[in-house]
């Protein structure tokens, strides 16, 4: 395979800062709003990176959950790897990626759990199924098999047996309070557009940046 032949021309509208929204929360919804019009299979998917206190980054796929006007909300266990480096380094950056629209979207800020209350309606809003999964999976722990995990989520079937499932201590919700977003727009010979939110003193200011 020649990586360096794989290449592809951008072609879209124009994306300047008098088109945008002062408010970077209303510029997403607009993008996401234009991303689920042509393809709504994930569109919520992004990117979550984080860090750990000796600098170390890593990197997952995650779902967004849900937009308020503190920032962007997603859900997890709280024993895996992306939940003690957020514990231990709340900095992080999200980053959804539009494909069609030869769009992403970059968000940085600082992390902070979610309620337990709100954890908990997210929770039980989902299938039952999943609800059983968060209880059966020590997220990143070694397993000896896949048979032991099946073994030990038909445990907590029978154990819940038609019950409510109680929402586990180690699992619930995080936010992403951003203090910067950056959209950027795929365009002829690699002169993409490039608009960016830095949060001064309670105040969004937009700038446009070289690509």
């Amino acid at each position: 395979m020649n990586y360096a032949d794989l290449r592809r021309e951008y072609i879209s509208k124009d994306f300047d800062i008098k088109d945008t929204d002062k408010n970077p929360f209303v510029q997403f919804e607009t993008w996401f709003s234009e991303a689920m019009e042509i393809d709504k299979d994930d569109t919520n998917a992004f990117v979550l990176s984080t860090c750990s206190k000796d600098g170390k980054p890593s990197s997952r796929i995650m779902l967004l959950k849900g937009v308020d006007d503190k920032g962007f909300v997603f859900y997890t266990n709280y024993l895996g790897r992306k939940s003690k480096e957020l514990l231990e380094n709340p900095n992080a950056s999200i980053l959804f990626f539009f494909k069609e629209l030869h769009r992403q979207i970059r968000i940085e800020g600082r992390i902070e759990k979610v309620s337990r209350e709100e954890s908990a309606e997210y929770f039980h809003s989902r299938p039952v199924e999943s609800q059983i999964g968060a209880w059966t999976s020590i997220q990143s722990s070694k397993i000896e098999s896949r048979k032991t995990l099946e073994e030990k989520f038909e445990k907590y079937s029978k154990e819940f047996n038609g019950n409510e499932v109680p929402l586990p201590d180690f699992w619930g919700g995080f936010r992403l309070i951003p203090d910067y977003f950056e959209f950027w727009q795929g365009r002829e010979s690699r002169l993409h557009d490039r608009i960016s939110y830095e949060k001064e003193n309670g105040s969004w200011n937009l700038s446009r940046l070289s690509p």
